[in-house]
C-alpha cells in the first residue's frame, strides 16, 4: 500500500466561538449541547470560549471543561471588555476554516449548526447569518425598539445591516480574514459583519428564551450599543445638524426682517415675551442637541487615536 493511501485526508477544522461573562448557571448546558451535535458531524472542532471577566463561576467551570474535553480551548481576558471584544478576542485565536459565533445562553440554538456548515458548502457562502422570526423571551418593548434601531440605522447608513440578526452566524475563512483587519476600537460588529460583504446568505430561526440565568444587556447598554452603530456606520446625524443650524438661521434672518418691517410700517413694537422665551429655550434644545452630536464623533476620534489594545489575556488552557 503507497504512502498516499495510508494517509486519510485531514478534516476541515470549524472554530466554535462563545462569549461568557457570568454564565455559570448555564455553560455546562451549552458544552453538552455543543457537543452533542458536533459529535455527529464530520469535521474537526475548536470550542473557543473567551471568559469576559466573570466574577461568578464561570471561569472554574471553564477550567474544569477544558480538563474533560480538550477541545475546549480557554481563554481568560483580564477583565469585562465587553462582548464586541470578548467575541474579537476570539475571532483573533480561531484557527479554523469556518468560524461559528454562539452566545452560551443557548437563545442561539447549536442544532443549526448542521444546516449552517451546509450553506457554507452547498451554497459557497462567505458569511451564514442566523435571521429571527420569532424573538421569545423578549418584552414587548426590547421588540419594538430592536425593530426601531433597524429601521433607523438602514435609512441613514449606506450599509445595509439584516435586520432582527445577532451575532450567530458562520463566517469562512476568507470572510474572518477581512473582519480581522478592521481594529477600530469602538466596535458594532453586527455592522463589521455587513461591511466586508462577500456571499452572505440568512438562516431563519426562532430564538429562543434564555437556557437559564439573566440577560447581561439593560437598556442603557443597549442605547450605547445603538450609539456606537449609528456612529460608527453614518454621518447623517451631523448633516442633519448642519441641515437643523441652517433651517433656524434662515427662519431667524426672516423673522428679523419682519419684525423690522412691522415696526416701521406700524410703529409699534411687536409684544411676545412667552414667545421670546419659547424661542429661546427652542434654540437652546436645538444646540445642546447638536453639541451632544458633535460630542458622539468627537469621542469616537478621541477613543481611536489612543490606539489601545481591544483586549487583555490574563490566561490561556488550550
Amino acid at each position: 500500500m503507497t504512502e498516499a493511501k495510508k494517509k486519510k485526508p485531514a478534516r476541515e477544522l470549524i472554530s466554535i466561538i462563545i462569549p461568557c461573562y457570568n454564565e455559570e448557571e448555564v455553560i455546562e448546558q451549552c458544552h453538552s449541547a455543543v457537543t452533542e451535535v458536533i459529535d455527529a458531524l464530520p469535521y474537526d472542532f475548536e470550542i473557543i470560549y473567551i471568559n469576559d471577566g466573570s466574577r461568578d463561576n464561570t471561569r472554574s467551570m471553564l477550567d474544569a471543561l477544558h480538563k474533560k474535553d480538550k477541545r475546549a480551548k480557554i481563554f481568560h481576558l483580564s477583565r469585562n471588555f465587553g462582548k464586541e471584544a470578548a467575541m474579537t478576542a476570539g475571532l483573533d485565536h480561531a484557527k479554523g476554516d469556518a468560524v461559528i459565533i454562539l452566545d452560551a445562553d443557548l437563545q442561539d440554538p447549536p442544532h443549526l449548526i448542521p444546516e449552517m456548515l451546509r450553506l457554507w458548502k452547498e451554497e459557497k457562502a462567505d458569511v451564514v447569518y442566523g435571521q429571527r422570526l420569532r424573538r421569545q423571551g423578549e418584552t414587548w418593548l426590547k421588540r419594538k425598539t430592536a425593530r426601531a434601531f433597524y429601521k433607523i440605522i438602514n435609512f441613514i447608513s449606506a450599509i445595509d445591516i439584516p435586520v432582527n440578526t445577532g451575532d450567530f452566524r458562520l463566517m469562512n475563512r476568507r470572510a474572518l480574514d477581512a473582519l480581522l483587519k478592521l481594529r477600530e476600537n469602538h466596535r458594532f460588529m453586527k455592522g463589521l459583519f455587513a461591511w466586508i460583504g462577500f456571499r452572505q446568505i440568512a438562516l431563519h430561526y426562532n430564538r429562543e428564551p434564555r437556557a437559564a440565568g439573566t440577560t447581561k444587556w439593560n437598556y442603557i447598554k443597549l442605547w450605547n450599543l445603538a450609539l456606537e452603530g449609528i456612529t460608527g456606520f453614518s454621518i447623517t446625524p451631523l448633516r442633519i445638524a448642519s441641515m437643523f443650524g441652517f433651517l433656524i438661521s434662515l427662519f431667524a434672518f426672516a423673522f428679523g426682517i419682519f419684525i423690522i418691517l412691522h415696526t416701521l410700517i406700524s410703529s409699534h413694537d411687536l409684544p411676545g415675551y412667552p414667545s421670546l422665551m419659547v424661542m429661546v429655550t427652542f434654540l437652546s434644545g436645538i444646540q445642546l442637541l447638536t453639541i451632544g452630536i458633535l460630542g458622539e464623533y468627537i469621542g469616537r476620534i478621541f477613543g481611536e487615536t489612543k490606539k489601545r489594545p481591544l483586549y487583555f489575556i490574563d490566561e490561556t488552557l488550550e
